[in-house]
């Protein structure tokens, strides 16, 4: 269904794919590091009754292109910028995950102006701590060594794997399945330069080195909503702490049990919190 809606623009000379659906007050979501609008296509049919919702694949993932050139929080949210003047969309609510939640911040920061409301869904950019999968991006001959294990041989032995585990009984989690997900969208090369040079724009081997506690949207007047799963293993959940204690006037709700897709492991109860929070 979100496939019919999808659309194409060209920004900074390259296709940007975005899926745009609805009328009313606009809502932008924003995915994270491997994602698309595919973490959030089950949202729009429950919002685009009385909201413009917007859904791209940034560029270096998705259905975007994947051109050499700059992968910061900045040009992202720049980029995000020139969609919204495309469309003739003066303010929105962004709502952004993980990576895009740092893109999301960076976004404030930059055009204030245009943001209505935030809210961040395990977001990145609010602490060091980050998983050590991600950390090993970074480090020399990741380059070398994502091919081999991207390869579909790889692919192809992990997926027999799975099927014989479906077998007797095991069920994957939303990070795992959206793990799976990012780690076969890095197949080809230009997705795994991209993927590396978007990681290494904001994590070192050390962990997570952008922090929105030293010049993001900490003391703009927006109202903020943070929404973190208890159990993420990907960025933890006391940064949701730090985050609610540093934004004045933020709330904070805790997916008792959810991992790092809260919005995916119980989607009924995000978008009634989210609904409520735009309404409010």
């Amino acid at each position: 269904m979100t496939e019919e809606r999808g659309r194409t623009a060209i920004l900074n000379g390259h296709e940007f794919w975005y899926l745009d659906s609805g009328d009313g007050p606009a809502v932008l979501f924003i995915h994270g590091l491997t994602g698309s609008h595919r973490n959030w296509a089950h949202l729009v049919d429950t919002l685009n009754t009385d909201h413009r919702v917007l859904v791209p694949d940034l560029f270096g993932h998705g259905a975007s292109a994947k051109p050499m050139g700059d992968y910061s929080l900045g040009a992202h949210a720049a980029t995000l910028r020139d969609l919204l003047d495309r469309l003739g969309i003066d303010r929105v609510t962004l709502v952004g995950h993980s990576f895009g939640g740092g893109i999301a911040m960076q976004f404030c920061y930059l055009f204030p102006e245009r943001v209505e409301r935030l809210v961040l869904v395990s977001s990145g950019g609010l602490g060091r701590s980050v998983s050590p999968l991600l950390r090993s991006a970074t480090l020399p001959g990741a380059e070398w060594v994502l091919p081999v294990i991207a390869s579909g041989w790889v692919r192809g032995r992990a997926e027999a794997v799975g099927r014989i585990l479906a077998r007797v009984g095991w069920r994957a989690s939303s990070d795992v399945t959206q793990a799976w997900h990012g780690f076969t969208s890095l197949a080809d090369a230009d997705s795994r330069r991209a993927f590396l040079a978007t990681t290494r724009s904001v994590i070192d081997p050390g962990g997570q080195t952008v922090n929105a506690h030293d010049h993001l949207p900490m003391t703009i007047e927006i109202p903020t909503l943070i929404v973190w799963g208890t159990r993420d293993r990907m960025i933890p959940a006391w940064h949701a702490t730090r985050a609610h204690q540093a934004i004045a006037g933020s709330r904070v709700e805790l997916f008792e049990g959810a991992g790092h897709y809260p919005h995916l492991d119980d989607p009924d109860r995000f978008a009634e919190v989210l609904g409520d929070f735009m309404a409010g």
